[in-house]
Order: C-alpha cells, then structure tokens, then sequence
C-alpha cells in the first residue's frame, strides 16, 4: 500500500495562520528579542567562561563516549548519555549541560530567565529561555566540542536499580547526534554504539522497576505540528501528525526519569530542595474510572494495580478511551520548596516515588536550581546563598510559565488544525469518539489528524462516527462540526487482557 502523503496547510491559508500565531503570542505577552544587557551578559560568558579542563579547575571526562539523543534538528541539547553493559548491570554516565556556569545569580541575564521561566514552542517561532548564543551554543552539548556539564554517575545492578550514585561538574565532549528515529533504526539493525544497543535493556528493567513501585506511565499519540519547508512551491507549510513515537523515546525517559529520583533523594536526605510532586488520585474518581472501563469493555480487574492495567492496554480505539478517562486523574501536578522540614507530601504519584526536575536547564528554569543544590549536597559542600534563598520563589515562576506554555500549546495546536480544514465546510468526515463531553463528545479525525468537540454526538468512546465540517476559524482557531444521524462502527471491547 502507497504511503499516504500528510495533509498540509494550503497556500491561501498560509499568511492567515502566521497572522493568527503573531497575534496569539502578542495576547499572551510573550517575550520577543533578548534585553540588550542580558544579550551582553550571554555573549561575555560564551566567550569568557574557561572550557579547558586545567583553566575551569574541573575533571576532564572527555574520554567518555557520550552521545545525545533528541527530535530531529533540535539544537538545544540538555542531555548526553553513555550507558555501558557491565557482569552485573551497567554503568550510566548522564551529562546535564551546566547552564548556571553561564549565568550570573543577580544579573540582567538570571531577571530575564526567571520572567521567562521556560522556553516556548510555537509552529513558526520558538521562544527561548536562553539567548541563542547559549541555549544552542556555548552551552548545548553538541557533539565534537568540549562542553561543562553535570554529570551523574549511576552504578547499576541486573535490575537497573542504582547501587551508587554521584555527581560532578566535570568538562565532557559528546561524540554524535542523534535523532530518536535515526537511533531507533540503528538499534533495530543492531548497528548502533554500544550505549544506543543497551537502551532496550534499560527500558525494559525500568519499567519492570516503574511497576514495582506502583507507577502509572500514561502513553498517548502526541500532537506534533510538524514544518513542511517549501510546500507546493509557496513556501513553508505545516502538517500534524499524532504519533505515540518510537521505543526508543520511553526508553530515554526513564534515564531522565532515574535522574530525578536520584535528584529528589539527595535533596530530601539534605533537608533543602525543591521536588516536582502530584497528589494520588482521589478514590471516588478511581471508582468512576473503574465503571468508565467496564463500560467501554475493557473492565479493570480488582486485583489488578492501575500502573498494570494501563500497561496492559493496547491501542485500539476503546483502549485510547479508557485512556482518556485515565488522563483525567493525572492532575494536580506542583512544585514544593523545603528547607529543614521535609514535606510530607513528597512523591509524585504517576511516578510512584519522589522526583525532581534536573534534567532541562537549558528549556526550564527549576531545573538550574536543582542541579546546583545537589550538587552541593551530593559534594559535602555548602549550598550557594542565591540558590537557597531564592527556592521559594520558584514555584510561582514556574505555574506562571507553565500556564503561558500550554495556552501557547493548545492555541496554536486549534489554529493549524482550522488551517487544515479551510475551504473544506460541508464535508463529511469520520472520526473517533475519545470522551463524552457534556451534550455532545470529542472526537479524533484520522485525516487531518484533528480534535473537536462535536455537539449532539450520541455514541460511546471508541466508536467510529461521521460528522460534518460547518465552519473553521483561523482567527480564533474555532471549529465547528455537525453530527450526522449514523455511527459507522460501535466501540468493542479490548481483548483479553494479557
């Protein structure tokens, strides 16, 4: 069967959507250009804070094999890995690239990082946390350079489980780039670096780990508004795919995953930190969730842990349902700062232990101040005055940022979706039903990949519908569907549980 070609912007609708996306940005206050003095103050440090081993008074692990791992293109590299099989386990070397190194606590460059909080993706433009000069240069582990980075080191057993654990501001030198699909191809030709052929094992007892501790993964298609460069000969386009990924793209979660657990740890055994957490759910919502299962056909066993049975789930149209309704209960997600007292309230329930953003620093705020404090900790030496003082203020920063961030996400996600469907009012398309919504439910389109709201919809999640597109609003991103009278296929149950 030929590959279907993706659905793309067309050319009248191109110069709208850029007007939308400016002024989606412009309503949400986000920053453009760099100050002038935070600007400066990047361009000095690239180019005066000291890379040699000898003149940073750091340890040279420039002969560690590391490599990054990260989506097509991106220039922006938080993290190298190197992941060595040993008789008993392995050992995991993982760079976090050493951000603070580059910014002065107090300065014009630290003010401008903290109202930014985090950098911002839209389709046409990204709004970096960091000026260019650093986030995708002097302070991104690109690969045949030599870079300042934190590095954990993790001894593991048969299991994966960490037996020993340090961490070290060292001078590192990644050897290649990485897209995920590009890596996932030469694992499955077994033509990779030896620390890309053992990431399946890694996963594989990670999650095995994940399962022992009560945790919950959550797997759903990501929406990804994807460029199309010079579409139909008019110039830049964009396209939308909803992919759960490769394996390999779970499996180097769980290294960041290990990482922030580990980070938690020190932390909560130093008495000051700062810890991503997330209440369990409610039992009444996991009642209701468990007779939204039943319902769709896939009941969830009472002797089954919930982690388990979203694991067990496939994804066909009903299992996508269920974990729709699952989703729901993944709420409530904070930041807590402590400083002697340790909250009580610690873990990270999807998780199921404590963690702790440290692995993005060059994309979000916290995770500098996590890196210096366990460092500090992990070290025996003093936390820096800055950083300690300044804990309280984070969390704010970031619910600030983070809001702005997903209004961005969802905005411009509703905007490129109109986009694909202009000039298509009065046709008929066929969906999936995600979740019952109010009068109505949300439904998946196959082609193009989009959601909507439908109104009048009168069918169960899971089962294929026919609705009519009446209107699509590149302005506002606004779309409106009609059902139509028939449901082309019911939802049916899952088969059996394995």
């Amino acid at each position: 069967m030929p590959h279907r070609r993706p659905r793309i912007v067309p050319s009248p609708a191109r110069g709208a959507l850029a007007a939308s996306l400016a002024a989606l940005r412009r309503s949400l206050d986000l920053p453009e250009a760099y100050p002038a003095d935070a600007q400066a103050e990047a361009e000095a440090a690239a180019r005066d804070v000291p890379l040699a081993p000898d003149a940073a008074a750091l340890p040279d692990l420039r002969d560690i094999a590391f490599l990054t791992i990260d989506p097509a293109g991106s220039t922006d590299l938080d993290q190298a890995l190197h992941l060595e099989r040993t008789p008993t386990g392995a050992v995991l070397h993982y760079a976090i690239a050493d951000v603070p190194a580059y910014v002065a606590p107090g300065g014009p460059l630290d003010a401008e990082t903290r109202r930014r909080g985090q950098t911002m993706y839209a389709p046409d433009e990204r709004i970096p946390l960091h000026p260019p000069v650093l986030g995708e240069g002097a302070a991104s582990l690109l690969p045949g350079v030599d870079r300042r980075a934190f590095v954990w080191r993790f001894v593991l057993d048969d299991g994966a489980r960490p037996i020993e654990v340090t961490l070290t501001r060292a001078v590192v030198r990644s050897r290649a780039q990485w897209s995920y699909d590009d890596a996932q191809r030469a694992i499955d030709a077994g033509e990779a670096p030896g620390s890309l052929l053992a990431m399946p094992w890694f996963g594989a007892q990670r999650e095995a780990r994940e399962r022992e501790r009560g945790g919950a993964s959550l797997t759903l298609p990501e929406a990804r508004i994807l460029p199309v460069a010079g579409a139909g000969g008019a110039g830049d386009s964009y396209t939308i795919e909803r992919s759960y990924g490769v394996p390999l793209e779970d499996w180097n979660a769980h290294v960041s995953l290990l990482t922030g657990m580990a980070a938690a740890d020190i932390m909560i055994a130093g008495g000051v930190g700062i810890l991503r957490t997330m209440p369990p759910a409610d039992p009444e919502d996991l009642a209701d969730f468990r007779a939204q299962t039943v319902a769709l056909g896939i009941p969830w066993p009472t002797d089954v842990a919930y982690g388990d049975y979203l694991r067990s789930l496939d994804r066909s149209p009903a299992a996508r349902a269920v974990k729709e309704y699952a989703a729901g209960l993944f709420r409530g997600a904070g930041y807590v700062t402590f400083d002697g007292e340790v909250p009580v309230e610690r873990e990270q329930a999807a998780i199921g232990a404590p963690y702790a953003h440290t692995t993005a620093p060059l994309r979000r705020l916290v995770d500098r101040w996590a890196l210096i404090v366990c460092e500090a900790l992990a070290n025996g030496r003093e936390i820096p005055e800055w950083a300690r003082s300044s804990l309280p203020e984070l969390p704010t920063l970031m619910a600030r940022s983070s809001q702005k961030a997903a209004q961005l996400d969802a905005g411009a996600l509703d905007r490129v979706e109109a986009a694909l469907l202009l000039g298509r009012e009065g046709e008929t398309f066929t969906g999936v039903v995600l979740a019952r919504r109010g009068d109505g439910a949300r439904i998946q389109i196959s082609d193009p990949a989009v959601e909507a709201k439908v109104a009048g919809v009168d069918a169960e999640p899971g089962s294929t519908v026919r609705v009519r597109l009446v209107a699509a609003s590149i302005a506002d991103g606004a779309i409106e569907f009609a059902a139509e009278s028939s449901v082309v296929a019911e939802s049916s149950p899952q088969q059996k549980l394995r």
